[in-house]
């Protein structure tokens, strides 16, 4: 028989840990409610521009052929920004309820977390948050329009639902085919870039965020396509990389980068953000 005395003490340590296992459970939760714990470290990539970066790697004739490289596979420390505004464990396509009217595969982003995790600590999450859409031109995404409004909604909902360990580490951003169409649009684009990295920096109150600009592979009209890679190529801020995607394979239209493309693009962003960004990781 277990004396009373010892019965008091067993239940006295049994209560506590109750108590402080209910004080846990108050202050973190897991990532299935949408809100991330608020004990872990996560660093945070917004993913914009258009398609090539929403992805149309493997998209044949309006439909995906679901084949997932090896580089693209999931992994729980890597979180995606859901377009119902909870982090979910991402998959490819990223953009598939961002992108809604076009067929989304294979992007940039997966490739890019799954080669920035390992540089991270043991800890660290990844999370993105998918906001390209695809045929937009940069006047779309000014302060103010739509698109700029919904990215940073999303952006600053998601840092709030990291909880505190939560960061925004960057912005990768891949658009400009649609402003190749004319040469006055091509004109613009430099100063509209750079008028877009100022207002996404202030708006988040991050005036040295990292921005990682990829220029473009291809365009509607050749000229001016190399009218905009040279804007793209040549704006010069602090914290302002170009990666160039100029000779990555494209799909038949000409347009689009193929999957194989997306993979080598992602590792591209990767080593260019590890390389450079050093002191954010």
């Amino acid at each position: 028989m277990i004396p009373k005395s010892s019965k008091f003490l067993l239940t006295l340590v049994f209560s506590i840990c109750f108590y402080f296992l209910l004080q846990i459970r108050a202050t973190t939760t897991n990532c299935s409610s949408g809100v991330m714990e608020t004990t872990q470290t996560t660093h945070i990539f917004i993913l914009s521009g258009q398609s090539n970066m929403a992805g149309r790697g493997g998209v044949y004739n309006g439909e995906w052929n679901k084949l997932v490289p090896p580089e693209c596979q999931p992994n729980p420390r890597i979180l995606r920004f859901s377009a119902e505004s909870e982090w979910v464990e991402a998959n490819v396509p990223l953009h598939a309820d961002i992108d809604v009217t076009k067929v989304c595969g294979i992007g940039p982003g997966m490739i890019f977390a799954n080669n920035y995790l390992p540089v991270c600590a043991a800890k660290t999450v990844v999370g993105l948050v998918p906001c390209a859409i695809g045929g937009t031109a940069i006047a779309e995404w000014e302060k103010g329009e739509k698109l700029y409004n919904d990215m940073l909604a999303r952006a600053v909902l998601a840092l709030e639902k990291a909880g505190s360990g939560g960061a925004i580490k960057g912005v990768l951003w891949y658009q400009g085919e649609s402003d190749t169409d004319t040469k006055s649009h091509a004109d613009v684009y430099k100063a509209k870039m750079k008028k877009l990295i100022f207002d996404v920096r202030s708006d988040l109150c991050q005036p040295a965020l990292p921005f990682i600009q990829v220029a473009l592979a291809s365009g509607l009209e050749e000229d001016l396509i190399d009218l905009v890679r040279e804007a793209q190529l040549s704006i010069n801020l602090p914290n302002v990389l170009c990666v160039d995607a100029k000779s990555l394979p494209l799909k038949p239209d000409n347009l689009h980068l193929t999957t194989d493309a997306q993979v080598m693009l992602g590792e591209m962003l990767a080593g260019a953000y590890v390389t450079h960004f050093n002191d954010f990781i």
